[in-house]
């Protein structure tokens, strides 16, 4: 299947001109990375930078629940610093689902440039 689509990529440059080309390469597959960083600078990369903010403080919160928790022996206190942890995991773990939903519509929209490319090029032809 990769021999497949470098095949497919390498029909796609001969074709383009030397714009064409430099703006299909920049298309290319990103590591983990790259994704992580085309999300903060999107049109929506402070609402991703405020988000990273909140998840640094929400887990300073979690950890003062933890500690709070062992130091405890009263059982509704024990109650109150678990339940408190927990709403501090589950807010967590929406901001990381978040934030890997922002990378995943970045991936369908950089294939969605590559088939309009691919699109225009027949056109042309």
């Amino acid at each position: 299947m990769r021999k497949r689509n470098e095949k497919i990529d390498d029909l796609i440059k001969e074709t383009l001109t030397q714009e064409e080309a430099e703006f299909y390469d920049g298309l290319e597959e990103q590591n983990l990375l790259g994704k992580i960083g085309e999300v903060y600078k999107g049109k929506m990369g402070w609402l991703a930078i405020a988000m990273n903010i909140m998840q640094l403080i929400t887990l300073a919160l979690f950890v003062y629940c933890i500690v709070k928790f062992f130091n405890t022996e009263d059982t509704y206190e024990l109650i109150k610093w678990s339940s408190a942890g927990f709403l501090c995991m589950i807010y967590l773990s929406m901001m990381k689902l978040y934030i890997w939903m922002q990378m995943d519509k970045n991936d369908m929209l950089r294939e969605l440039k590559r088939i309009e490319l691919q699109i225009a090029i027949l056109n042309n032809k």
